[in-house]
């Protein structure tokens, strides 16, 4: 016997697809807002990559479009390709793994402490490419002294990452919810 469905089972195939639009037009505004004049390290792609990890249902689908995003963006202000950028790009799919672990966990504490902890990913992983490249001397003093040169921009980082992160999924939040209120008064 095949089996079609029923009329819920397309609802929520609809609403899958409506929550992968959302989620996409989310990830490419904010990934544009790049390109646009901000202090040093204050950019949406932290959250980006969180949320395209959390919401976009396909893993590899959220991987190519952070890393779509960031090339994009690094083409547009000139700066693709450059030396180190393989440690920014890789941390960027680790924070996308980030994400991933946050489709179970909802609300705000896990939404924050994945945020604050993807974000840390980043400052670990690109300052030690820093670190292997020929700035520094490769001892321990000089990975203390480019942690500590990085020091300055994660501040910058950190406050960017809270906020794009509260407006993505605070306005993917807040489109799903509209939708399905807009469906139950439909259905009524």
């Amino acid at each position: 016997m095949t089996y079609y469905g029923t009329w819920h089972d397309a609802r929520l195939m609809t609403d899958r697809t409506f929550a992968t639009i959302v989620a996409g037009s989310l990830v490419l505004l904010a990934a544009a807002s790049r390109i646009v004049p901000h202090p040093w390290n204050f950019t949406p792609m932290i959250a980006v990559a969180l949320f395209a990890g959390a919401r976009i249902g396909r893993p590899w689908l959220a991987a190519i479009a952070v890393l779509g995003c960031l090339a994009l963006g690094d083409l547009a202000l000139g700066w693709f390709p450059y030396g180190g950028m393989e440690w920014v790009y890789g941390s960027m799919l680790l924070v996308v793994a980030v994400g991933r672990l946050l489709r179970t966990r909802t609300g705000a504490l896990p939404t924050l402490v994945g945020a604050l902890g993807a974000g840390a990913v980043l400052f670990v992983v690109s300052n030690f490419g820093v670190f292997t490249g020929s700035m520094y001397p490769h001892s321990f003093s000089g990975l203390i002294e480019c942690y500590t040169a990085g020091l300055p921009f994660y501040r910058n980082q950190i406050a960017g990452d809270l906020l794009f992160t509260g407006v993505l999924f605070g306005a993917y939040a807040l489109a799903v919810n509209l939708k399905m209120r807009l469906s139950v008064r439909a259905a009524a």
